[in-house]
């Protein structure tokens, strides 16, 4: 009894080069798509700072001790793993700043946490927030009756 099958019996198997051709039609095909997703940056560099991105806010930040801070006078909580970069873009402890009163761009995680701080330069805190004006969504109670008229 023969367990193997015979030549002619095996299915029809895609030979080596439609099996590479295939493979680069598919990686050409994601190469556009990836070359047109850019990041979209406030530019505080033009006055001399760092690109920060679009949805960042800015305020004044106190650790009083970690995850526990005040963000303009109010108090919040750092996201676990929250990274908080220096005026050099280098991250730090947060044990480091307890008590210092920072200018600071900052974003928020899904969970409303803190989770990325920049502690800003005198030139970068001197420059005109592009998107301060506007609302970060288009509903409220992200506007305001000001802002709708």
């Amino acid at each position: 009894m023969n367990r193997c099958p015979a030549p002619h019996d095996s299915p029809a198997r895609p030979t080596r080069t439609a099996v590479l051709v295939a493979a680069a039609a598919l990686v050409l095909a994601a190469a556009p798509a990836h070359a047109q997703f850019q990041v979209q940056t406030q530019n505080e560099a033009a006055v001399g700072g760092r690109n920060f991105p679009v949805n960042t806010l800015r305020g004044r930040l106190v650790i009083t001790g970690f995850p526990e801070a005040a963000l303009d006078g109010r108090p919040e909580r750092l996201a676990p793993g929250a990274r908080i970069r220096n005026p050099q873009n280098m991250i730090v402890p947060p044990a480091t700043l307890t008590g210092q009163d920072l200018a600071v761009n900052y974003r928020r995680d899904a969970a409303g946490l803190v989770s990325e701080v920049w502690i800003l330069t005198p030139t970068e805190a001197a420059a005109e927030r592009e998107a301060a004006n506007k609302p970060f969504l288009n509903f409220w109670p992200f506007t305001t009756k000001a802002q709708n008229e």
